[in-house]
């Protein structure tokens, strides 16, 4: 059964249509990548699929159950977004913040479980934010306020991660360190991940598969290999973009 099932999905916002007739499967241990321009329609399909943004017609089923259907602790639970937008300075700490993650297992409200804490805590540790567990939101950089929101989404332990510009703020550095850490969970916990970028480089290194959303509402489907060519990105883009294949990856770049 697919974790996350799409079918015949009719979206729009504002009067311009996102998506016609969008249809997909996403099971366990698959990336798949979201790519277009700006204003497509990326992080509103990512809200659809929670139900944060009203759908036209076609269904959305999580673990084979309809979205309407869950209540929304239990979907919670299971699927788990990091918005494109950083953190608000609330006045919270770093551990507060990270156990929000936790919300949705939580047996008592009365008491922290130990275990929550240790599942907060590794994700902490897995950001290098361990050592700033009693820093105030308000006084991290903007890189560490992305990284503790993805150590928060890590805590929440979801079997679907929805990503919106997981790499935005983040340095070269704990760019690659987000990818190696997001595949180990995936494997891990039998999840599966799609992820909104304007980074086709991050998406063909990454992502086993890609959504290239267009204009009108249309799109393109398939394998990396399938979707990233010249011709595909240069329509979706609006601008030449030109392909160089080494040995271990193709890059793209705008001429």
């Amino acid at each position: 059964m697919p974790s996350l099932e799409l079918q015949a999905l009719n979206l729009q916002i504002g009067g311009k249509q996102i998506c016609k007739g969008l249809s997909f499967c996403m099971n366990e241990n698959e990336r798949w990548g979201l790519l277009g321009k700006n204003g497509v329609g990326k992080t509103t399909l990512l809200h659809s699929i929670l139900g944060l943004h009203p759908t036209e017609s076609g269904t959305i089923l999580i673990g084979g159950e309809p979205l309407a259907d869950i209540p929304p602790m239990k979907l919670a639970s299971q699927v788990g977004i990091l918005f494109q937008h950083e953190l608000d300075t609330l006045p919270a700490t770093v551990f507060e913040t990270v156990m929000l993650g936790r919300h949705p297992h939580v047996q008592s409200l009365l008491r922290d479980d130990p275990a929550d804490v240790e599942i907060a805590l590794e994700a902490l540790k897995a950001f290098e934010l361990d050592d700033l567990c009693e820093r105030e939101i308000s006084t991290l950089s903007g890189g560490e306020r992305q990284r503790l929101s993805l150590a928060m989404l890590l805590a929440q332990t979801p079997k679907i991660f929805l990503l919106d510009e997981p790499s935005n703020h983040l340095d070269v550095a704990f760019q690659v360190k987000l990818l190696s850490i997001l595949e180990q969970k995936i494997r891990d916990q039998s999840a599966c991940l799609l992820m909104a970028t304007h980074d086709i480089n991050l998406a063909a290194r990454y992502c086993e598969n890609i959504i290239l959303l267009l204009d009108g509402g249309e799109f393109l489907l398939g394998t990396r290999e399938e979707i990233l060519n010249e011709e595909n990105l240069s329509t979706a883009y609006n601008c030449s973009i030109k392909s160089l294949s080494g040995k271990d990856c193709t890059l793209y770049y705008p001429q």
